[in-house]
């Protein structure tokens, strides 16, 4: 699969860079973002764990890393990627986003899952693109069932949080036959900004 920036009037979705580290630790030293992500960002050495990674899954292809930059000011707010990428059966997941508490319940977020979607169904043609999240994030579910994302059950045990419990795993899916109607509903969520 071939992966390229995304972008609209709101957001620019692009790869990340070495490059970026400053403007990341700046968008994720908050640490409200981090308690359901596998990862922090408090000091710098952090970023450059999370960019060092976040570049060697791209490198074997696994992952497709964004930079997610508020058009208006320029400045990198968060990330997301794709990831567990399986061309032989057209699917992927949409994961590890973050994004500063000051874009919270913005445009932002809807308009990153539009750009994202539409590229899978669209232009790369996938039959699947899921996203998960923890059984304690409410506020996340709430968001992906917003977008019109069909939740198919919870992976009891999934994996291991940074503190070591267990963490229940919410799977949502978004289908191709289903994509039309997802795409009118952000349309219009998009339109109420």
């Amino acid at each position: 699969m071939h992966f390229t920036a995304l972008e609209n009037d709101i957001v620019l979705l692009r790869p990340i860079t070495k490059e970026d580290v400053s403007e990341m630790l700046a968008a994720g030293s908050y640490p409200e973002i981090w308690p359901y992500l596998s990862t922090n960002i408090e000091q710098e050495s952090d970023v450059h764990n999370f960019v060092n990674k976040a570049l060697f899954a791209k490198s074997q292809q696994k992952e497709f890393p964004y930079a997610i930059v508020d058009k208006i000011s320029g400045e990198i707010i968060g990330s997301t990627r794709f990831m567990d990428i399986d061309d032989n059966h057209k699917r992927l997941e949409i994961g590890h986003t973050w994004i500063t508490p000051a874009f919270w319940r913005t445009a932002i977020n809807t308009n990153c899952k539009y750009l994202l979607l539409q590229y899978c169904f669209e232009v790369l043609g996938l039959q699947r693109v899921q996203i998960k999240t923890d059984q304690e994030n409410i506020r996340s579910q709430k968001a992906i069932e917003r977008i019109g994302a069909i939740k198919e059950g919870v992976m009891r045990n999934h994996m291991i949080r940074k503190d070591g419990t267990p963490r229940h795993t919410v799977m949502y899916s978004i289908i191709l036959e289903q994509w039309p109607v997802v795409k009118r509903q952000l349309e219009n969520l998009i339109k109420k900004y």
